[in-house]
């Protein structure tokens, strides 16, 4: 297996446990605290591995821009899913960031795209945006989750990049874990308040089980984009949208519309020609 193709693997297991952890958070009852739990319990996790990798130097830039990036992410998904449905909020969110990143990574710093993976993620990008429209939407949750959209492509290119500066990936990887889990578990606590630790109490398990599949996702996504080209791989990444439909429907109990469904399909037609090219 080349190393493209690995990073297409790597990439496309990253958006399955993606998209379960975030029907995780979609399913506690306080997602400010879940998400705190989520990102503390990932930084634990990857604290041990900080004794065998070496200091990420020439990328302490990417991993401050990126935590800042992130900070204002999980805040933006944690309030859209507060206030929309998550098979709306997460494909409007997801599908805003290939559109984001590809213009970016292709017209900003000129990473080379063939025109099946130009297609591929205008179709992947499309779809989303169907589905996630398809359904309605408040204001308020448009907004939260472009917002949270437009942060995704953000910290996509920011990692990429910071990725490749580092020494080596795992380097990268523990140290972004072990500082974004710190930072912003500290975070959000603090906006909840004092009665933090009684809510963490009831939810400590699923958010333990979903830090777990949080250093395997986003972990798997950094790996794959120091072998591969951004802008596909990030896209590619998106087709958790998929897994997330049928969690929505079997898990959430929520309905799968006649455009919900032609969306799924433009998403599998994108992956296809990603995949083809």
């Amino acid at each position: 297996m080349s190393g493209t193709d690995l990073a297409y693997a790597l990439v496309l297991v990253s958006g399955v446990l993606h998209a379960t952890v975030n029907a995780i958070l979609k399913a506690g009852n306080d997602k400010l605290v879940g998400r705190a739990l989520i990102d503390a319990a990932s930084a634990a996790l990857a604290l041990p591995a900080l004794a065998f990798v070496p200091l990420p130097a020439g990328a302490w830039t990417w991993l401050v821009a990126s935590l800042a990036i992130h900070l204002v992410y999980l805040y933006a998904l944690v309030r859209a899913y507060e206030v929309s449905d998550f098979s709306a909020a997460y494909p409007v969110a997801r599908g805003a960031a290939p559109l984001l990143t590809a213009v970016v990574v292709l017209g900003v710093f000129h990473e080379p795209a063939r025109p099946l993976e130009l297609a591929g993620i205008v179709a992947i990008g499309a779809g989303m945006l169907a589905m996630g429209l398809g359904r309605h939407l408040s204001r308020a949750a448009l907004g939260w989750s472009l917002l949270t959209g437009v942060c995704i492509a953000g910290y996509t290119v920011v990692d990429a990049w910071g990725v490749r500066a580092a020494p080596s990936g795992p380097s990268y990887i523990a140290w972004l874990f072990v500082l974004h889990g710190t930072v912003i578990s500290t975070v959000f606590a603090a906006l909840r308040g004092p009665g933090v630790l009684a809510i963490a109490r009831e939810q400590w398990r699923p958010g333990v089980l979903a830090g777990v599949l949080s250093l395997g996702t986003y972990g798997l996504a950094l790996a794959a984009y120091r072998l591969g080209p951004t802008a596909p791989l990030a896209a590619l990444r998106e087709t958790s949208i998929l897994v997330a439909t049928v969690i929505a429907v079997f898990w959430l109990k929520e309905q799968v519309t006649p455009l919900r469904a032609a969306a799924a399909a433009a998403i599998a037609a994108g992956a296809a020609l990603i995949l083809a090219a």
